[in-house]
Order: structure tokens, then sequence, then C-alpha cells
């Protein structure tokens, strides 16, 4: 599904415009970001947190130059979805 996808359907649900609906998802993600990027983790509860985490440095390889690289250790975002949200995937998607 796709950011468009998501405005349609939420504009056909409350019947807010898309405009308005689009304007919203743009602040929500701009929030979301914005706190993250201040080390800030963000908890929607009921559908999960977006936290921070660390990667350590590890080794790598160039392998069109066959050589060894060090990544060095950097923060990720991620997504960490709630019990309940995973409870609802587990029991109403079926496996392809």
């Amino acid at each position: 599904m796709t950011k468009a996808e998501i405005v349609s359907e939420i504009s056909e649900k409350t019947g807010i415009e898309k405009v308005a609906v689009m304007a919203t998802v743009e602040a929500f993600m701009d929030s979301i970001i914005g706190a993250m990027e201040k080390g800030n983790n963000v908890y929607l509860r009921g559908f999960g947190s977006f936290v921070i985490r660390e990667r350590a440095q590890k080794t790598g390889r160039n392998i069109s130059k066959n050589t060894t690289i060090i990544i060095p250790a950097h923060n990720i975002p991620a997504f960490k979805p709630s019990k309940t949200f995973v409870e609802n995937i587990k029991t109403k998607v079926k496996v392809k």
C-alpha cells in the first residue's frame, strides 16, 4: 500500500478532502522523523514503536576490489509492532 492509497482510504472513511489528509499524513511523518533525529523514540499505543537501534562496528568486504573494509558503529531507525498488532497479523493473514 502506498502513501497515496492510504490518503485515499482515510479520505473515503472520514469524508475529509484528500489535500487535508495528505497534509496531515505528511505532518505525522515529519513529526516522527524529527523526534527520531533528536534521538527520541516514538511510541504509539496499540500500533507499535519507532525506535533507534545501534548497529555495532563490523568488518565487511568490497567484493569488486577484494578488500576488507570496516563498517563503523551507527544508529538506524526501526519499527517494533505492538503485541496486538502482531497477533492480528498472525491470525488474519494467510501464508502464501
